[in-house]
C-alpha cells in the first residue's frame, strides 16, 4: 500500500515563480559556461523565434577562451548573465549550453543587487545546475531545468523534448504532469515536496562552497548525469549523503544517465546508497542529458507517485 511522505521541520517552501513567456517577449541567450558552435546557436535561436519570442544574444555569447572549454573570459560571461537578468525589457534568459565554467563566475555575480530584480525565466541544465542552486538560495526564484539553445533538442524541430520546453514556458498549465515512457518505481510510494537538484556531479562538487545545501528537508531530489563511470556515481551519491544533502528528503527522482553505466547498474547503486532513506524513488523520468528530455522546474511544489511513474506539479511552473 502506498504512503505519503512529508517532512515535519524546517521544510523547504516553494520559491517565487517568474511570469510565463508570451509571444513578443524578449529572451536573451547567454553562455555562462562552455562555448557553443555558431551554427547550432543559429538553429536554436530560430527555434525560440518560431515560438513567437524575440531573441537577443549576449554580447559575448560566441566568445572563446582563455581555455578552449570556456565561452570567453570569466568577467564577460558573468557580465552577460548579469546584464540579461537586470534588464527590465527581458522576460527570460536561456543558456546556450553547459559544459564547464559556471563555478568560476557564480561567486562574482552581484547577488545583493539581484535581490531587487523581479523573478524572470532562467533555463539550462548540466553545468548550469550551479546557477540554479545559487538562484534558489540567493534570490528565491523558481528556475527551469530544461534544454539549452545549442543542444540537439533545440535544433531538431520534431523533438518532443523541445515541445515540452515550449509548453512549460508559454503554456505552463499544459505541462503539469511529467511522465517518462520508461519511468518505474525503485521504491514505491507517494510523496509531496519541493523540487531541488539537477546534475548530480555538480551538486556534489558544491559541497563546502557558499551554495552547498547542507540538507534538503521536504525536498523531492532530482538527479541525473552524463559520462560518469559507476564508481564515480557511487562517489557522488556517497559524498552527497555524507554531506547531509539528503537529510529530510521526501522523495528521489532519477533522470537520464547518458554515457554512464547501464541504467540497471545505476538503479542497483541508487538503492544501495539511498534505498534506506525510506522515501519513494522513481527511475527513468527522462529529464537531463538523454534524448527527448523533459523540462522540470526547480523550486516548485510537486507530488511524486512512484507507483504511477509520475511527477505532478501542484501549480503551474510559471505564473
Amino acid at each position: 500500500m502506498s504512503s505519503v511522505h512529508t517532512a515535519t521541520a524546517s521544510t523547504l517552501v516553494p520559491l517565487r515563480r517568474p511570469p510565463r513567456l508570451r509571444a513578443g517577449d524578449t529572451v536573451v541567450v547567454v553562455s555562462p559556461s562552455g562555448p557553443v558552435p555558431e551554427d547550432r546557436l543559429r538553429l536554436g535561436v530560430a527555434r525560440l523565434e518560431s515560438w513567437g519570442l524575440k531573441v537577443r544574444l549576449g554580447e559575448h555569447v560566441l566568445d572563446r577562451g582563455p581555455f578552449d572549454y570556456l565561452a570567453g573570459a570569466d568577467e564577460h560571461r558573468c557580465g552577460d548573465l548579469y546584464a540579461a537578468l537586470t534588464d527590465g525589457q527581458v522576460a527570460g534568459v536561456v543558456c546556450a549550453r553547459g559544459g564547464y565554467g559556471a563555478d568560476r563566475i557564480v561567486d562574482t555575480l552581484d547577488w545583493a543587487s539581484l535581490t531587487t530584480v523581479a523573478p524572470k525565466v532562467f533555463v539550462g541544465y548540466s553545468d548550469i545546475t550551479v546557477l540554479h542552486e545559487a538562484m534558489a538560495q540567493r534570490l528565491g526564484w523558481v528556475s527551469v531545468h530544461g534544454p539549452m539553445v545549442g543542444t540537439e533538442v533545440m535544433i531538431d524541430h520534431d523533438d518532443t523534448g523541445g515541445e515540452h520546453l515550449r509548453r512549460t514556458l508559454l503554456e505552463p498549465e499544459s505541462a503539469m504532469v511529467l511522465r517518462g515512457p520508461g519511468a518505474r518505481a525503485l521504491v514505491p510510494g507517494r510523496a509531496q515536496g519541493v523540487t531541488v537538484g539537477g546534475c548530480a556531479s555538480l551538486l556534489a562538487g558544491a559541497v563546502g562552497t557558499a551554495t552547498w545545501r547542507r540538507s534538503t528537508p521536504g525536498g523531492i531530489v532530482l538527479l541525473e548525469d552524463v559520462g560518469e563511470d559507476l564508481y564515480r556515481v557511487d562517489g557522488i551519491l556517497t559524498r552527497l549523503r555524507r554531506s547531509g544533502f539528503f537529510d529530510g528528503v521526501t522523495g528521489v527522482v532519477l533522470g537520464s544517465w547518458k554515457d554512464c553505466a547501464p541504467v540497471e547498474q545505476i538503479e542497483r547503486l541508487v538503492l544501495d546508497r539511498l534505498g534506506d532513506l525510506g522515501v519513494p524513488i522513481l527511475s527513468e523520468l527522462g529529464f537531463g542529458h538523454g534524448e527527448h528530455p523533459l523540462t522540470v522546474p526547480l523550486g516548485v511544489a510537486v507530488e511524486l507517485d512512484a507507483d504511477a511513474g509520475t511527477l505532478t506539479l501542484l501549480e503551474p511552473a510559471l505564473t
